[in-house]
């Protein structure tokens, strides 16, 4: 956000954790940096120290904004709702196939994945969210009447399904990708799978 000289800039934290978020996908974290960000914003550096007290505030800002954006929304979203376990199960298995939006998330989710293959902070908090996200949709399978054990399994499945589509959009064209989604759906949600 740059305005003429005669105003002032106004960027909230969000601001600046979206931008750093931008700079991780384009460029990786190691280019996640406060000059590299103030520049894209327009801004100086110093305003960047109203909102955080260092680089690795700011990354633990990213993780955070992600882990409630990516997981806890969609989660409390779904809990609102109050649909039945089937519902809930289709509604998952349709989230790699949302749009602009869906892609968006993918392409955050493949920064924070890489990022977390080598730093510490960045695994710990992308443990948290896939456990987060495996526990929810095993109570989910637990509901349709599954053992503990075979919820979780079939979570697992069912979030690794998620996990490909997301990553992998390129790989057939849409009828195949329903055909997939239908199977996998099938899958799950039979009651013994032979």
């Amino acid at each position: 956000m740059v305005t003429d000289s005669s105003s002032r800039v106004s960027l909230s934290l969000g601001d600046w954790v979206a931008s750093a978020t931008e700079v991780l996908v384009d460029e990786g974290v190691d280019n996640v940096r406060v000059d590299v960000i103030a520049k894209t914003l327009g801004v100086t550096r110093g305003s960047f120290y109203w909102h955080f007290k260092d680089r690795e505030d700011l990354l633990q800002q990213m993780l955070e904004a992600w882990r409630l954006a990516a997981t806890e929304q969609i989660i409390e979203r779904f809990d609102r709702r109050r649909d039945d376990p089937t519902a809930l199960v289709r509604d998952l298995l349709s989230l790699p196939f949302r749009g602009r939006a869906a892609e968006r998330a993918a392409r955050v989710e493949l920064a924070i994945r890489d990022w977390a293959r080598r730093d510490p902070l960045a695994r710990s908090a992308l443990d948290d969210v896939d456990s987060r996200r495996l526990g929810y949709i095993a109570q989910c399978f637990s509901a349709l009447g599954f053992d503990i054990g075979e919820a979780r399994a079939r979570a697992f499945i069912l979030y690794g399904y998620e996990v490909a589509e997301s990553l992998l959009p390129r790989q057939g064209n849409d009828a195949q990708k329903r055909e997939r989604s239908a199977l996998i759906e099938r899958l799950l949600l039979a009651k013994t799978i032979a």
